[in-house]
This record gives C-alpha cells, sequence and structure tokens, in this order.
C-alpha cells in the first residue's frame, strides 16, 4: 500500500501533466469525480501539503525540496501553487504542455464536439456511444506512467477517459442517451487522422414480396462482359436486367430513410423465369447508414407497391432486428412450398398418368444432385428433399398443370425433367417419358411451425 500524495509527488516532480491525465492514473479512487476533478484535488492536497512543509521545515534544504513540487505544479499551469510562489518571491515557471497529452483535453475537446455535433445534427437518433482511435505515442507515455509507479491497477486509459468525457459533453448538450449495446448512432473520433465518423445503425425490416411477371432477378445481375463498369452490350447500365425485385424494394426505402444503401436478404430464391404468387417470399431488407430511422410502414409498402408498377408489391412489413435474417435463411429449406407447373410430355397424357404421379409423389423423399444447370456455381452434392402431394388437370393431349407441395430446396424443374437421371424419382421417370417444364410459379410459401420464428 502506498501514500496517494507520495505517490503524486514523485510522479509531479519528474512529469508535468494536466489534472486530466494525473486524476486518470488514480481513476480508481474515490466515486462521483471525473478525472479532471481528481486530479485537480491531488495537486490541491499536494499544494497544501508542501505548503504546511515549507512553514514548519526547520532547515533550508527542506524548504527547497517542496518549493520544487510547488515548481512542477505551477508548470502546469496550477494556479494554487503559482499563488505560493509568488507569495515566497519565486519566480513563476513557464507553463509546460502536459507530457502526456500535449494539454489534448483542453486545447482541442471543444472543437471535437463541435464537429461530432454537426455530422450528427443530420440524423435522428435516441441513443449514440462514441469510440475513439487514439495515437501510439499518447498510449506509451501514458503507460511509461502507469508500469514505472505501479499504478497499473488503479489507472484509466486516455481512450476511455476522452470517450467518457465527449460522451457526457454531447450527451449534455443534445439529451440523448449513452447505449452501449445497441446505440442508434455510432460516433467515432480518429486523433491520428483527424478524421471523425458518424454512421447510424442499420435497420431491419422484414415483408413478403410477390413478383407478377417472368425474367426479373431477385437480386442486380451484374452484366457478364463489364461486371458492372458499363460497355455497349448492356446499353451502359452496368446491369444484365434493367431491374430486380431488390432494387424495386430498395429504391423507395433509401429515399425515405435517406440512407446510405440496403441489402436485401431473401428466404430462399426463385429462378428468374419464375413468377412468386400467393402471399409471398419473406424477405428482410436491411437498412445501412439511415439518417430518417422512424418512418410509418404503411406509407413504406405504399411507396414500394407504387414504384413497383405491378411487377413486383410487398405486404405485412415490420421492423425487426438482424436476427431474423439467420431465421429465414435457416427456415427457407423446411418451409413448405406450393408450385405450379405447365409441363409438356413426349407423348400424349391420359387420367391414369395423372394417377400415376398422385400415386408416386404421395409423402415421398426425392434424391437431388446438385442440377447440371447450376453445376458451374454450386458444389456437386446429394440433397434429399420431400414432395408432400402432387396433383394435377390435363390440358390438352400433351400438355398438363401440376400442382406440387414440396419442402423448401427442392429443385422443382428437376424434379419433372429428371436432369438426365440426376433427380429421382422424377415425372419423367414415372411417366417413362420426357417432360420438361414450361412455366412454374410459386403460389404459397408457409412459414414453418416453429414457434417463436417470428
Amino acid at each position: 500500500m502506498f501514500n496517494i500524495l507520495e505517490k503524486a509527488a514523485e510522479i509531479v516532480s519528474k512529469y508535468c501533466l494536466c489534472d486530466y491525465c494525473l486524476g486518470r492514473l488514480f481513476a480508481q479512487l474515490g466515486r462521483g469525480l471525473d478525472n479532471n476533478e481528481r486530479g485537480y484535488s491531488i495537486k490541491l492536497c499536494l499544494t497544501l501539503q508542501t505548503h504546511l512543509k515549507i512553514l514548519t521545515s526547520e532547515c533550508e534544504e527542506g524548504i527547497e525540496e517542496n518549493i520544487r513540487i510547488l515548481e512542477n505544479l505551477a508548470k502546469s499551469n496550477f494556479a494554487p501553487a503559482k499563488e505560493i510562489l509568488q507569495k515566497y518571491g519565486y519566480s513563476i515557471p513557464n507553463t509546460t504542455s502536459c507530457y502526456v497529452c500535449r494539454d489534448f483535453f483542453y486545447k482541442s475537446i471543444d472543437s471535437i464536439l463541435k464537429k461530432i455535433l454537426l455530422l450528427s445534427s443530420n440524423y435522428e437518433f435516441k441513443t449514440f456511444l462514441i469510440g475513439a482511435r487514439i495515437p501510439k505515442d499518447i498510449a506509451k507515455r501514458e503507460d511509461e506512467i502507469k508500469i514505472t509507479y505501479g499504478l497499473e491497477n488503479i489507472s484509466e486509459s486516455f481512450k476511455s477517459d476522452l470517450t467518457r468525457v465527449l460522451g457526457k459533453l454531447f450527451q449534455k448538450t443534445t439529451g440523448k442517451v449513452v447505449d452501449y449495446k445497441k446505440p442508434d448512432l455510432l460516433i467515432t473520433v480518429d486523433l491520428p487522422s483527424g478524421k471523425i465518423s458518424v454512421r447510424s445503425a442499420p435497420i431491419f425490416i422484414y415483408g413478403r414480396y410477390r413478383k407478377y411477371v417472368r425474367n426479373l432477378p431477385q437480386n442486380k445481375w451484374l452484366c457478364p462482359r463489364c461486371w458492372g463498369k458499363g460497355c455497349e452490350e448492356c446499353s451502359w447500365t452496368g446491369k444484365k436486367y434493367p431491374t430486380s425485385v431488390e432494387e424495386i424494394i430498395s429504391e423507395p426505402i433509401i429515399k425515405l430513410f435517406k440512407a446510405e444503401k440496403t441489402k436485401f436478404h431473401g428466404a430462399g430464391r426463385e429462378d428468374i423465369d419464375v413468377r412468386m404468387l400467393g402471399s409471398g417470399r419473406p424477405f428482410v431488407i436491411e437498412i445501412l447508414n439511415p439518417k430518417i430511422r422512424t418512418v410509418d410502414l404503411k406509407i413504406v409498402q405504399e411507396e414500394i407497391n407504387k414504384h413497383g408498377k405491378g411487377l413486383v408489391d410487398v405486404s405485412d412489413l415490420r421492423y425487426t432486428t438482424r436476427d431474423t435474417i439467420k431465421k429465414i435463411k435457416v427456415y427457407s429449406e423446411y418451409t413448405i412450398k406450393t408450385y405450379r407447373a405447365i409441363v409438356s410430355v413426349k407423348r400424349d397424357i391420359t387420367e391414369d398418368d395423372l394417377k400415376k404421379i398422385e400415386e408416386a409423389f404421395n409423402n415421398i423423399i426425392i434424391e437431388q444432385r446438385t442440377p447440371l444447370r447450376v453445376l458451374h456455381r454450386r458444389a456437386d452434392r446429394l440433397r434429399r428433399k420431400r414432395v408432400y402431394k402432387i396433383t394435377g388437370r390435363i390440358l390438352n393431349k400433351r400438355r398438363i398443370e401440376l400442382t406440387i407441395v414440396c419442402q423448401g430446396g427442392l429443385y422443382v424443374k428437376e424434379l419433372i425433367s429428371g436432369d438426365k437421371g440426376r433427380t429421382k424419382p422424377s415425372i419423367s421417370e414415372i411417366l417413362g417419358a420426357q417432360a420438361v417444364c414450361e412455366e412454374l410459379d410459386v403460389v404459397d410459401i408457409a412459414e414453418p411451425p416453429v414457434k417463436g420464428f417470428m
């Protein structure tokens, strides 16, 4: 155990420290004080004790030793020490900048706070958190003192002190609240570069979308020739297709929330030539760096549907959390999906053929290797998916309409064609004739029967 004032006297006899940096060395001692107050209090007690020693000292050497302590305190511009030196006729030494922070807290805090207030003024938020990156030389000088005087366990870092000081000032000025776990606004002060950045936490909206046309991709599809840079082949748009479900949904949201951009997370995806009907496909839109955080979702839905122009619409919008993205990705494999397929067969079809199909695909497991059409971009592996039932009707001699109820993740086109034997059993196999899917629609996606899914 050590005496605080004796330890402080040792430190200030060697280092000129501002109130913040001295107080921070003893940050774990006392409550209800900031480090500026703590440092001032230590200096004041040290000044009082030193003055008492001067008054009671019986030798010149003792007086001079205490005068040096006061001079060191005076170098940090500590007024009470200056007053005593002046009273006894000693010259007041020139002020020296703080050894650790170079008087950062007195010179720079106000200007940094003004920048933060300006940058955050365009954002809607209730909670915030301030982070910082500090120069290595400040941390090095601070650690030097802590280690030399054995103060590692009772001190605090410059970084923690800085973010707390700024946080308190920002909170007092704006009335906003600090949140260490999920702040609406994250403010980062980078002292080495002098940059201050402000970013809003992402907002997540769950919903369902319907796609009423074919040849419309779920996600933005870059031109394969220029990869988004623009060329003659894509008419300098950088895209293979003019728009996508993602873009139709995202563009109004970016405007309404004044966001930087969005990320689209779908619960699986339909092929580009497949319509998504019924109650729609679940999705989550992640809104990045929004300046507006509270928008009536009825308005959002209206604007998206207006922007969709009959190609796409959305429903069931609600605010959610990042966890929902994981849920819809995982559960999309276990949802029950209903498809409607128009199928052509290379022979005439009878009612007996439909009966064969219905009997063969009654609650059966289908084994599928990765389809040939996607093998260039997906690993070749065996999937086992369940078909719950298939019903059908004859449209003409060689065309039938099938309603297929199956597990999510089943490749329905290959269920029909057989994919050269890579899907077993298949409609083609059961009929003994090649069957091809001409048109395919998703007519329902049921959420899995899992409690607390949404």
